[in-house]
C-alpha cells in the first residue's frame, strides 16, 4: 500500500509539471507585434475611430484617431476588462483592466492600471489624435491586452479619483484584435 501511495504521489507531480510547461506555452505562442480597435459609439452617441497598438524596443506605441467627440476637449481613454460592447452604454467592458491590482492614474503613473490610458484631446472639431509609447501594456503573455476592450468617455478623466478617474460615461467602445501586418 505504501509503494502504492508513492506511485500516485509521483504519478499527480509528474502530471502538475507537464500541466504547468502547457499553460506556458499559450503564453509563448506566436509574438503579437501589432493589434487594432475599431470603436463604435455606444447608444445615443458619435465617437469612432481606430486606436492601434504596435510593440516597439521602448514599449507599445498607442496611435488612436477618434472623431464625434463633441464639444469637450478631452475624453478618458482606457482599456477595460472585459473584450465585450453588447450592452447600448458598453457597462458590460467591465471597470478597468487592472492585473496587477493598482489605484488609477495616469499613463506616465509608475502605479496606475494596466488599462489607463489618461485622455484623448479632441480639437474643435471634436477630434482626437494621439500617438504615444506606453511602458506598461502588454501584447503578449499573461498580461497582454489582446481580447479586452478600449472605451472612449465623455469627460476627462481627471487621473486621480479612485477607482476610475470620473470621467463620465462610456461613448465608445471597440475590442483589442491582432492586426494584419499588411496593413
Amino acid at each position: 500500500m505504501k509503494y502504492l501511495a508513492l506511485i500516485l504521489f509521483s504519478f499527480l507531480l509528474f502530471a502538475a509539471c507537464v500541466q504547468e510547461e502547457i499553460v506556458e506555452e499559450v503564453y509563448e505562442g506566436p509574438a503579437t507585434e501589432k493589434a487594432v480597435v475599431v470603436i463604435h459609439p455606444t447608444e445615443g452617441n458619435e465617437a469612432s475611430g481606430v486606436v492601434t497598438f504596435t510593440q516597439t524596443d521602448e514599449g507599445v506605441r498607442v496611435q488612436a484617431e477618434v472623431s464625434g467627440l463633441g464639444s469637450e476637449t478631452l475624453h478618458g481613454f482606457h482599456v477595460h476588462e472585459y473584450g465585450d460592447c453588447r450592452d447600448s452604454a458598453a457597462m458590460s467592458a467591465g471597470g478597468h483592466f487592472n492585473p496587477t491590482d493598482m489605484p488609477h492614474g495616469g499613463p506616465t503613473d509608475t502605479e496606475r492600471h494596466m488599462g489607463d490610458l489618461g485622455n484623448l484631446p479632441a480639437n474643435e472639431d471634436g477630434i482626437a489624435t494621439l500617438d504615444f509609447i506606453d511602458n506598461h501594456l502588454q501584447l503578449n503573455g499573461k498580461h497582454s491586452i489582446i481580447g479586452y476592450a478600449v472605451i472612449v468617455h465623455e469627460r476627462r478623466d481627471d487621473l486621480q479619483s479612485q477607482p476610475v478617474g470620473d470621467a463620465g460615461g462610456r461613448i465608445g467602445c471597440g475590442i483589442i484584435g491582432v492586426a494584419n501586418p499588411d496593413f
